[in-house]
C-alpha cells in the first residue's frame, strides 16, 4: 500500500495533521529497524495506519477503533493486527477487559507488530525519543507494562 493512499485513509477516518505527521514519524523510525529482517511493505502500511484509531477517540480505545476502521475499509488483517497491538508493548485478554476493551489478546507476535510497536514507543509527536525518556514516561504504567515495554525494546534494539 503507497503512502498517498495511507494518508487518504487516515484523513478519511479523521485523523488531524498531527497524528498524520506522528505517524509518519513512527513509520521512518520503524523502516530503520525493518532493514532487511521484515517486510517493509508492510512495516510501512502498519506504521502509517497504526493511529487511525485517533479520528475516533485518543484514549487506549483509539487502537480497538482502529481495528474497526481497518476492518470496515477492507485492509489486510496483518495491517489490522499491527494496528489493534501497538499499544505500548501489548496487553493480555485481561489487560483488555479490566480496561473495558474487547477481551481479547492484543500482544504483538509478528515481527512485524513487534517493530511498529516499539517504534510508536520511541516517538513522542514527531520526535524520536530515548529508550530511557520512554521508560520515565512509563513510570506511572503497571510494573508488569513497563517489563513488557522494556523486553520489547531490548529485543528490537538487536535489530538496529
Amino acid at each position: 500500500m503507497r503512502e498517498e493512499d495511507c494518508i487518504a485513509l487516515l484523513r478519511r477516518a479523521g485523523c488531524s495533521d498531527d497524528v498524520v505527521a506522528h505517524c509518519r514519524a513512527v513509520r521512518d523510525l520503524a523502516l530503520a529497524y525493518a532493514d532487511g529482517i521484515a517486510d517493509r511493505d508492510l512495516i510501512e502500511a502498519g506504521a502509517l495506519l497504526h493511529d487511525i484509531g485517533r479520528g475516533v477517540t485518543h484514549d487506549l480505545h483509539h487502537a480497538e477503533a482502529g481495528g474497526a476502521i481497518c476492518r470496515a475499509f477492507g485492509l489486510d488483517k496483518r495491517i489490522e493486527r499491527i494496528v489493534e497491538r501497538h499499544i505500548g508493548a501489548g496487553l493480555t485478554a485481561d489487560e483488555c477487559s479490566l480496561l473495558c476493551l474487547a477481551p481479547r489478546d492484543c500482544m504483538p507476535a509478528t515481527l512485524e507488530e513487534k517493530i511498529v510497536a516499539h517504534a510508536d514507543n520511541l516517538v513522542k509527536g514527531i520526535r524520536a525519543i530515548t529508550m530511557e525518556e520512554r521508560m520515565m514516561h512509563a513510570i506511572a504504567l503497571p510494573r508488569r507494562q513497563r517489563k513488557r515495554i522494556r523486553r520489547l525494546g531490548l529485543e528490537m534494539e538487536l535489530f538496529r
